[in-house]
């Protein structure tokens, strides 16, 4: 079953000076902080940053949560998307997928045991 919006990635071209400049904007610094990914916890969701990808108006990565994400891939695979990005642990225990829908869009999922429904406000 798909839960709520769990995380939104926000590609940029230098990542040190996104990393600083989102931890000014949000007062918070990262969790997660690689060369791959930075990752902030804001309001019980995720901001990530990502050094890969243009920066746009349509560059927003947006990840809806899932408990069992291989039952949920394979449901919304027999409903007609098609595999975009296949499932990867991304570290941490954190596994992500990106499905193509029927009509040209990214549907991303995500299978995060860190996040915590309680710290959503």
């Amino acid at each position: 079953m798909i839960k709520g919006l769990r995380t939104a990635i926000y590609p940029v071209k230098d990542l040190p000076a996104a990393k600083a400049w989102y931890s000014e904007v949000f007062g918070a610094a990262p969790y997660f902080d690689q060369p791959f990914y930075v990752g902030f916890a804001i309001g019980g969701f995720e901001l990530g940053l990502t050094p890969d990808g243009e920066p746009g108006k349509a560059g927003v990565e947006v990840y809806w949560g899932v408990d069992d994400i291989e039952a949920e891939v394979a449901r919304i695979l027999g409903l007609g998307a098609s595999t975009h990005s296949a499932i990867q642990d991304v570290g941490d225990g954190i596994r992500v997928a990106e499905l193509a829908d029927p009509f040209g869009n990214v549907l991303a999922l995500i299978h995060n045991p860190h996040f915590d429904p309680q710290a959503v406000r």
